[in-house]
């Protein structure tokens, strides 16, 4: 019998610029070396800077991905992206009930980097009652913990803490509450749950990315697929989206004409 290897189920929508979404998911299962199946929500077509059309994927389709994948997979950790819809979040509730003990890793994905919205309200409410309850961790930024808790976006780290705790009546496990749109020198998240906080910091870096929220939430479900614990997964997806961002940065410093280099 063929032994199979430990993978990621990757819930996402399509992004068809490859900067964020289902392409940025399943680059960085490879880079974590973690095998992957994947159930695609929808088709966008969108450069970075824009969503031109979004194509919402039938729900029985969603739900029979789901299926096959389990199958065909040794899912051990399931990330979810983008849902579009109050049908497709209920396809996705159905098609993941009967593999409760199985971590979900869901990054609560409201609009787009360019403002468009990604999921309707109905669809966000189905989300925090179907899903919430299901995940072992939500990943909220700043604006996304705001808007889910209705409250004005945390502008400290106390105020982080307490919405995370907030996020937490919702029903998740853990949520890790991301600081990348606040402000200063130090990039703080915070990784909540009943018994502890959990601080991870990392230096700001001054450089735009798209698909870093898809990274990090892929990458902490590598790590528990993994066996890691939450803490540890964590703590090592922040490094890698660190290091992205930084190469980012340098190769946007090595395109820059010398002068615009000492210019700044």
């Amino acid at each position: 019998m063929t032994r199979r290897v430990p993978a990621v189920l990757v819930i996402a929508g399509s992004d068809s610029s490859g900067g964020a979404g289902l392409q940025r998911d399943l680059a960085i299962l490879e880079a974590e070396g973690v095998a992957h199946a994947s159930a695609v929500t929808a088709i966008t077509a969108q450069t970075d800077s824009s969503v031109r059309a979004i194509h919402h994927v039938p729900p029985d389709i969603v739900r029979e991905q789901i299926a096959v994948a389990f199958e065909g997979r040794d899912i051990r950790a399931v990330k979810i992206g983008m849902l579009g819809t109050k049908a497709t979040v209920m396809a996705v509730a159905a098609g993941l009930r009967a593999h409760g003990d199985i971590p979900i890793v869901l990054d609560p994905v409201l609009v787009s980097s360019s403002g468009r919205a990604l999921i309707d309200a109905q669809g966000r409410d189905a989300m925090r009652d179907l899903l919430f309850p299901m995940a072992a961790l939500v990943t909220p930024n700043l604006p996304e913990m705001a808007s889910l808790c209705r409250l004005a976006v945390a502008t400290n780290e106390a105020e982080l803490i307490g919405q995370a705790r907030q996020f937490l009546a919702m029903g998740p496990k853990a949520v890790l509450a991301k600081g990348g749109h606040g402000d200063g020198d130090e990039c703080v998240d915070v990784l909540v749950t009943d018994d502890a906080v959990v601080r991870l910091s990392s230096q700001r870096r001054n450089v735009s990315m798209r698909g870093t929220g898809c990274a990090l939430s892929t990458a902490i479900a590598a790590g528990l697929a993994r066996g890691a614990p939450l803490p540890e997964a964590c703590r090592s997806a922040k490094e890698r989206v660190w290091k992205l961002i930084t190469e980012r940065g340098r190769r946007l410093e090595g395109a820059l004409p010398a002068a615009a280099r000492r210019a700044e």
